[in-house]
C-alpha cells in the first residue's frame, strides 16, 4: 500500500537519534507530518537500551580517550571542552521538554551521580594530575576534584579502596555534578510526546530500499516482519539513524556521499549485579584507561545505572566482535557492506590496526575467570557470585577514505547528508546519545537551510545556551548550568 501524498519527515530507526529529531521537529514546525519505521516491536531496543549502554551522559568529566597525552606529553583541552559543551545543550533541551510538560518527572531519565576517573601506577597517576591541573581551569570543569588519599578516594568510592594492596600509586578525580542517563525511558517518552502530536510509528516494519524520485521525494520500501506485507511511503525528507544499519540504507538510496564509508562492528558483554547490598556502597561512575590496542569505547569502567527506578552496578565493557551490524542484525552484515568505493579505505584500517585486531582476538579468548579478575582490579571484594554476564549493544565504528592513509578507523559520530539535503544519515557510535540533541541540530541545519534561520529564535527559547560557547563565558556557564541542574532535578 503507497500513500496517497508524501509525509513532511520520514524517520528510520526507533532509537534516541531519530526520537531527539522528531521532538525538536514538533517544537519547530508542528504542522509537519512524520511518520517513524522501527524493524522490532518496540522502540529503543537496540543502541538506546539502557542495557546496551553505559547511559553515562558523557560529558568528558572522566573519559581519559577525550583527552590523549601528545606526543611531547602536552595536553589538549579542546576536545573534551567541545564534548562538554554538546552535552549542556542536549540537558538544556530536556529541561525544557520537561517544563513543558513534555516530557516527565526528570529522574525517570536523569539522576545525579558522580562521574570519577580512577588510575594505578606512577605514570598514570602523573597524568592524570596534569590533567586536572588543565581542566580545573576550564568554567565547565571547575568543580572538578582531585586525589591521591587513600581515605579521601574511599570517601567518594568504598569499594575502589575496600581490601586494596598498599605500595603502588593511584589516584582520582571526581566531578559531583555527573548523571546517569536512561537513554530507553528517554527515547520512549519523546516518542510517546511525537505520537500524542500527530506523527505515526510503524513498529515491526523494516524498510528494504530508498529510491528518490522525479518529484524530489523519496519513495520508502518497507515490510512488516510478521506477515510480510509489503508496503511503500513518500517522504519529502529521510533520516537515517538506525545504528549500523544506517549505512546499508544510506548505500541503497545510492547518494554518492556515502560513497568510501564503511563500519566495524564491535560487540561488548557488561558485568552486572543486583545485589542491594553491593550496589549500595558504589554511586559513581568510575573509568579507567583503556588496554593497549583497545578501542575507546572499550575503556573499562565501574558504573551506577538508574534503570525504571531501580540501581544496579555494571563494569565493562568486554570487547567482542560479531559481524552484525545491529544486535539484532544480519552475520552478513559486513560482507554486504563491500562496495568498490569502500574496499581500499577499509583494507587500509585493517592493515594499520593490528593491535585492534590483537585486543579483539585475546578478549573473544578470554575466560570468564580472566574476565572477572578485571573486575577486581577496580574492586577487589568483588564476588563471582554477585555478579552476571549480560551483552551490550553492537557499536558501529566508522571507516571512512583518508588521503594519506587509504582509510582511517573514526571513533565518534557523523552526519552524512545528501547535497540536495532531503536525505541524511548517522554513522558512529560514542559519545552519540549524550550528544544528540547538537547532533540532530547539525542536521536540521544541513538538511533546512532556508527554514533554519526562522527556527533559530525557538532554538534560543529551548536550549538558552545555543550560539554561545559557555566555556568561554563563566558567568553565563554558572547560570546555566545551575538553572539545568534545578531543572531536572539533579542538584547535588
Amino acid at each position: 500500500m503507497t500513500s496517497s501524498s508524501p509525509v513532511d519527515v520520514a524517520l528510520i530507526g526507533g532509537g534516541i537519534m531519530s526520537a531527539t529529531l522528531a521532538a525538536l521537529i514538533k517544537q519547530l514546525q508542528p504542522d509537519w507530518t512524520i511518520e517513524i519505521f522501527e524493524r522490532l516491536g518496540d522502540v529503543a531496543e537496540e543502541s538506546s537500551n539502557p542495557w546496551n549502554n553505559a547511559g553515562t551522559g558523557h560529558a568528558a568529566l572522566c573519559e581519559l580517550n577525550y583527552m590523549p597525552q601528545g606526543k611531547d606529553g602536552s595536553l589538549d583541552p579542546s576536545k573534551a571542552i567541545a564534548i562538554n559543551e554538546q552535552f549542556q545543550l542536549s540537558r538544556q533541551f530536556w529541561s525544557s521538554l520537561v517544563a513543558r510538560g513534555i516530557l516527565r518527572d526528570p529522574s525517570t531519565f536523569i539522576n545525579a551521580t558522580p562521574h570519577m576517573t580512577f588510575v594505578q601506577g606512577g605514570k598514570n597517576v602523573a597524568y592524570l594530575r596534569e590533567r586536572y591541573n588543565v581542566l580545573k581551569k576550564q568554567p565547565l570543569f571547575h568543580d572538578m576534584e582531585y586525589s591521591e588519599d587513600s581515605r579521601v578516594i574511599h570517601k567518594w568510592a568504598p569499594l575502589l579502596m575496600k581490601k586494596r594492596l598498599k605500595g603502588e600509586p593511584f589516584a582520582a578525580t571526581r566531578v559531583a555534578s555527573g548523571t546517569d542517563v536512561d537513554f530507553g525511558a528517554l527515547t520512549h517518552q519523546l516518542f510517546d510526546a511525537t505520537t500524542d502530536a500527530g506523527a505515526r510509528l510503524r513498529l515491526n516494519t523494516e524498510v528494504r530500499s530508498l529510491k528518490k524520485q522525479k518529484d524530489g521525494t523519496w519513495l520508502i520500501r518497507h515490510r512488516l516482519l510478521v506477515g510480510k506485507t509489503p508496503g511503500e511511503t513518500r517522504a519529502r525528507f529521510v533520516f537515517v539513524g538506525a545504528g549500523g544499519w544506517a549505512l546499508k540504507l544510506l548505500q541503497k538510496s545510492g547518494i554518492p556521499e556515502i560513497k568510501g564509508y564503511g563500519v566495524f562492528p564491535i560487540s561488548g558483554q557488561f558485568l552486572r549485579t543486583d545485589n542491594p547490598s553491593v550496589v549500595a556502597a558504589h554511586k559513581a561512575k568510575v573509568y579507567s584507561q583503556a588496554a593497549v590496542g583497545a578501542p575507546p569505547m572499550s575503556v573499562p569502567h565501574l558504573d551506577t545505572r538508574v534503570v525504571n527506578g531501580e540501581s544496579s552496578l555494571l563494569f565493562g565493557p568486554y570487547a567482542g566482535f560479531s559481524p552484525k551490524f545491529l544486535k539484532n542484525g544480519s552475520v552478513l552484515d559486513i560482507v554486504a557492506q563491500v562496495r568498490p568505493s569502500n574496499l581500499i579505505p577499509m583494507l587500509a584500517v585493517a592493515k594499520d590496526n593490528p593491535s585492534l585486531i590483537t585486543y579483539l582476538i585475546g578478549e573473544l579468548l578470554a575466560s570468564k575467570s580472566k574476565k572477572f579478575r578485571s573486575l577486581q582490579a577496580f574492586m577487589p571484594t568483588a564476588k563471582p557470585e554477585d555478579w552476571y554476564l549480560i551483552t551490550a549493544g553492537q557499536r558501529a565504528q566508522v571507516m571512512k577514505k583518508d588521503e594519506k592513509k587509504g582509510g582511517v578507523l573514526q571513533f565518534g559520530t557523523e552526519v552524512i547528508a545528501s547535497s540536495d539535503g532531503t536525505i541524511a544519515g548517522l554513522l558512529g557510535a560514542s559519545p552519540g546519545a549524550s550528544t544528540a540533541v547538537p547532533i540532530m541540530i547539525d542536521v536540521l541545519k544541513k538538511c533546512f537551510p532556508n527554514e533554519f534561520a526562522q527556527w533559530e529564535p525557538q532554538i534560543s527559547g529551548l536550549i538558552p545556551s545555543y550560539g554561545m560557547l559557555l566555556n568561554e563565558n563563566p558567568a553565563q556557564a554558572s547560570a546555566v548550568l545551575s538553572k539545568t541542574a534545578e531543572a531536572l532535578a539533579i542538584t547535588r
